[in-house]
């Protein structure tokens, strides 16, 4: 089974997906999207920082990783190809498991059973709201596993995150 999302930052909610997909398949790919990109509002954290992330998360939540690959793909802008992409850079797989619909389409459209995962509260688990939340020096470190919130204060990222939003353009 293939789960891919860009994971900026990991968070509680990937965390229960992972539980729920290991529940309904043998093994489980995490697809890191984006890989090539970091340092950017919306994708702030490095390919690397993204899989420590999980494999730390993953440590610390008791999920093994034996039923478990991280993989880091870059974006190929040929929507109508990825799946291709995928099949070249993993191992076998039997499905794919997202509420993407545009993931969900490509995948239906090469003959892959789609599993879509439960929202586990969609409202607060979400990378662009806990972005955000860094922005805004709100509280986001209860919506992320400990060892990611470790992570990130490790590296700077909410200041990364603050340096990269931040323009030399003059208003007005």
């Amino acid at each position: 089974m293939v789960f891919p999302g860009r994971f900026q930052p990991v968070h509680k909610g990937h965390i229960e997906v992972i539980r729920w997909l290991l529940e309904r398949s043998n093994e489980l790919a995490i697809v890191i999207g984006s890989a090539q990109k970091s340092h950017m509002v919306d994708n702030p954290f490095t390919a690397g920082e993204r899989i420590l992330m999980f494999i730390e998360s993953l440590k610390e939540e008791g999920i093994s990783r034996e039923r478990v690959l991280i993989v880091p793909v870059q974006d190929i802008e040929y929507n109508s190809i990825w799946v291709s992409y995928l099949e070249s850079l993993l191992p076998p797989f039997d499905g794919v498991a997202s509420r993407n619909p545009l993931v969900v389409r490509l995948f239906k459209e090469r003959g892959y059973p789609v599993l879509i995962p439960p929202m586990f509260m969609r409202g607060d688990y979400s990378g662009k709201r806990i972005r955000e939340r860094m922005l805004n020096g709100q509280e986001w470190k209860s919506l992320v596993p400990e060892p990611v919130a470790k992570i990130i204060d490790k590296i700077g990222g909410v200041q990364r995150l603050v340096n990269v939003s931040m323009t030399d353009e003059v208003e007005g």
